[in-house]
């Protein structure tokens, strides 16, 4: 038996979590509470060439391959934004770039949350996933080079 969870098995704990919830004030706390145990960046990648674009709050995101896995680490300056990609990078932190590419994400349309949000932050959420996996593009493009 694998540790590592798959993306599949971290999104379905997450659409658990949120079940938890009856309404979206608790929903929406329970995500700043995610943004709140996000890692600060180092100020040394808070700069132009790693924001999101597409985001009308500043999000700054980098990544790393590491052992065969992409690691992402990311910051915001809103609260619910950082909740949501500390969301992002629970389910696909730590997993091949082929996993990260193929994942369909159907969590976000599970808890409702494209329903909840406004449409500049429901963008957001998209630039992100889009950068996230962009990011994991470039990483296999990267070793299927090397082989």
């Amino acid at each position: 038996m694998s540790e590592v969870k798959s993306i599949a098995e971290i999104e379905e704990e997450i659409v658990d979590d949120f079940s938890l919830f009856d309404t979206w004030d608790e929903k929406y706390e329970y995500i700043i509470d995610m943004g709140k145990k996000l890692k600060p960046l180092e100020d040394e990648h808070k700069k132009d060439e790693n924001k999101i674009k597409g985001c009308q709050s500043t999000v700054w995101m980098v990544s790393e391959l590491k052992d065969g896995k992409v690691y992402y680490r990311a910051e915001s300056d809103a609260v619910i934004v950082k909740g949501l990609v500390s969301m992002l990078i629970r389910v696909l932190s730590g997993h091949a770039p082929k996993e990260i590419i193929d994942a369909k994400l159907d969590f976000i349309d599970k808890i409702g949350m494209k329903q909840h949000l406004a449409q500049t932050r429901s963008n957001g959420l998209l630039s992100m996933v889009k950068q996230m996996k962009l990011d994991a593009t470039v990483y296999l493009a990267q070793q299927a080079s090397k082989n």
